[in-house]
């Protein structure tokens, strides 16, 4: 017997087993590594791309619990789950979406790192004309930092406006566009204020390139990139709490569903269900577009479908486009509330 989604009652069971099993297990004892893996032919691109910029040193890479590259340490680590589809599928499953699924954007992500390998492996943040450029190195990371999305200082690469967030991020971005064979950036940036910034990557590049790195990260201590932990207790580390949203919202969400006092609409979608089918696309545009903290964004969308399932609002077939694009202006309006004056709801 198929269910709507195609695959058969056994294909569940079996899944829901595997699953089980594999959030169980030791990631240390799974056996992964980036050899043998399609993951093995993107970092052998990347050095090609490393080596056709000019630049000799190929960094190593290596999986970790996340995309990283350690303070000061020019060596790259990846999530362990891009190498195996059974854990790629799980992440998917509980983080809502893999960061980085295509080649492309994996590329993108790796493009990332080794601007920040390259950084360490020659010290650049300790130099003058570094900081001028990109701020101090020094700065606080902060998750929640309030980025400009029309603000043409920085480029534009991994989403959510990432080279805003940190002067270290800033850098890496730069370089990620100017090591991208596809991103003609020359054209692309040439009248923004960023354009010097990639003029430093090209320089610093001709200049270190080709020369011995006064950091080569082959003292790094591995232990501290072990994972001696299981799989389900990975997610219970990265899964991040949701933030605690007031109960304003009650009358909006009766605007943009339908309430259904007497029963006459229980043929129609329950409004808590179409929220949380679209939840992942909402939460992705969102984030992407006014650069708040995709975690804050997901606790916003999933009081909507609570306080929704509560009043027991429900989508009218006729009108679920106009829901949608209705539940998205909402949400976004509150989000740049939340950004630009520290909460949903100006009071």
């Amino acid at each position: 017997m198929n269910d709507k989604t195609g695959f058969s009652e056994s294909t569940h069971e079996d899944w829901s087993r595997e699953r089980e099993r594999l959030l169980r297990q030791n990631i240390q004892e799974l056996g992964l590594k980036i050899e043998g893996t399609y993951l093995e032919g993107l970092v052998k691109k990347l050095w090609d791309e490393l080596e056709a910029a000019g630049i000799r040193m190929k960094f190593k890479v290596y999986l970790s619990n996340e995309w990283s590259c350690p303070d000061g340490v020019p060596v790259i680590g990846v999530p362990f789950y891009l190498v195996d589809k059974r854990l790629s599928r799980i992440e998917a499953e509980i983080m809502e979406g893999v960061e980085a699924e295509t080649e492309e954007q994996i590329l993108g992500y790796l493009r990332h790192e080794a601007g920040h390998a390259f950084n360490y492996a020659y010290k650049l943040y300790e130099t003058e004309e570094w900081h001028e450029l990109f701020g101090p190195y020094s700065r606080p990371y902060r998750e929640d930092y309030t980025p400009n999305p029309f603000s043409r200082n920085y480029v534009r690469h991994i989403p959510g406006w990432y080279a805003q967030k940190h002067p270290d991020e800033d850098f890496a971005e730069s370089f990620a566009v100017w090591l991208d064979p596809h991103s003609n950036w020359r054209e692309a940036y040439k009248d923004w204020g960023c354009f010097k910034k990639l003029l430093y990557v090209e320089k610093v590049v001709k200049q270190l390139g080709d020369k011995a790195p006064l950091v080569t990260g082959e003292d790094y201590d591995w232990s501290t990139e072990e994972m001696p932990y299981s799989v389900e207790e990975h997610y219970k580390r990265t899964v991040p709490g949701l933030t605690e949203i007031p109960a304003y919202f009650d009358g909006d969400l009766k605007d943009i569903f339908e309430a259904d006092p007497r029963g006459k609409q229980k043929e129609w979608q329950p409004a808590a269900e179409f929220i949380a089918a679209h939840r992942r696309e909402i939460v992705k545009d969102i984030s992407y577009w006014t650069g708040l903290y995709d975690v804050l964004v997901k606790s916003l969308i999933n009081h909507f479908a609570e306080r929704a399932k509560a009043l027991d609002l429900r989508v009218d077939p006729k009108k679920t486009h106009a829901a949608l694009m209705d539940l998205l202006a909402f949400a976004t309006t509150l989000c740049m509330n939340k950004i630009y004056k520290g909460d949903y709801v100006i009071k």
